[in-house]
């Protein structure tokens, strides 16, 4: 149910955005004649471009430029205690692997730039063993090679998270994705938040009987991008010329992958568990709802008032529909917040901020001299 707690402060735009750093991957001497090693693109960046599906003929030619299904670096654990997700072809990553410690590294670094304290409790690599996952893994590369050849060499495969609950994650590994439940602001399709970006992604990530939350990190084919506006009804690509869509093109911090490629485009391959908590020093003012009167925030029906003297109608109608949405809880306060940035612009957003906070401490200045 939707509570006043819900009508809560707006981030201030400086405060909600991340600088990306691009990083382009260096090719190790051993690449002719290894396979692909499992996550080895996030050890040197993120945001690595097409770092293994642009190679040359020659090593295309010697090597398989998709995860390999049988390498893995990873040592199974049958005899320890199940923590996460059971079955699904599932196997233990052992927590020193230096896997472990690089996916690990990546969520807790990215959330607490949030204001969320992260532990992850396990992860688990999809081992592709079964007939059907082994299907699917082949499309996979068949896709991304083809992504190559329609991109002039770069298929434009990148590493990103997708939240759910335990059994939506469970089915998703049997049976492969399908349509989304979720309501969803950039049009309709699957949506995942960028390796750096998780925080979208970690709340849809709903908690299970022992408080885990669990995430799948995803190898994605995105190929030519295109930014998908809020209260978009799209489906597919606007033309052939795209393949994929984000939200924004100097920092994305969501991608759209349309229903048509979600189980040939998208690649499941680790299951992370983990607990999540808000951090005193970051989503107490950021994130977390105040009943003070003293609140340096702006609540979000006052903003919208505000707005309405600055934007066109069918701009306050679109957030105001939005924030409907966000109030019976069919939208998350991040993806409203994300809304209204990028209708509003943050430069406007930060003016009308700055303008109430003012407001706000020359009424408690007044109040403390009339009392005292």
């Amino acid at each position: 149910m939707y509570s006043k707690k819900q009508d809560c402060e707006f981030f201030s735009p400086s405060m909600g955005s991340i600088d990306g750093h691009s990083q382009r991957f260096q090719s190790s001497a051993q690449k002719k004649s290894t396979k692909l090693t499992l996550f080895e693109d996030l050890l040197h960046g993120s945001d690595t471009g097409n770092s293994h599906y642009g190679r040359n003929a020659e090593d295309q030619n010697q090597g398989d430029s998709c995860p390999s299904d049988c390498e893995s670096g990873i040592s199974g654990a049958e005899n320890e205690q199940q923590i996460g997700l059971s079955g699904n072809g599932l196997i233990r990553v052992d927590d020193g692997e230096v896997v472990y410690e690089i996916i690990k590294k990546k969520l807790v670094s990215s959330l607490s730039c949030y204001g969320f304290d992260a532990q992850v409790e396990a992860i688990q690599r999809n081992d592709f063993s079964g007939i059907t996952c082994r299907a699917k893994l082949q499309s996979f590369c068949i896709y991304s090679r083809a992504m190559e050849i329609k991109c002039g060499g770069n298929a434009n495969v990148k590493y990103a998270w997708f939240g759910a609950s335990k059994d939506e994650i469970s089915k998703i590994l049997d049976h492969g994705f399908g349509l989304p439940m979720n309501a969803r602001t950039h049009g309709h399709g699957v949506h995942l938040s960028p390796v750096d970006h998780p925080v979208e992604s970690m709340e849809l990530a709903s908690p299970d009987e022992d408080g885990l939350r669990h995430m799948l990190l995803c190898r994605v084919i995105l190929g030519k991008t295109e930014v998908v506006c809020p209260g978009s009804e799209q489906y597919h690509p606007s033309c052939e010329e795209f393949d994929s869509g984000i939200d924004n093109l100097a920092s994305p911090q969501k991608y759209i992958v349309w229903s048509s490629s979600m189980n040939t485009h998208i690649l499941p391959e680790f299951v992370v568990s983990f607990r999540a908590s808000s951090s005193c020093r970051g989503s107490q003012k950021g994130r977390q709802p105040t009943r003070q009167a003293n609140s340096d925030w702006m609540p979000f029906s006052s903003l919208i008032t505000t707005l309405s003297k600055f934007l066109p109608p069918d701009a306050i109608e679109l957030i105001s529909k939005n924030y409907g949405d966000y109030k019976k809880q069919k939208m998350s306060r991040h993806e409203m917040i994300q809304l209204v940035r990028q209708v509003a612009g943050d430069k406007l957003l930060m003016t009308i901020i700055k303008s109430y906070r003012g407001k706000m401490n020359a009424s408690r200045s007044g109040s403390s001299s009339t009392r005292n």
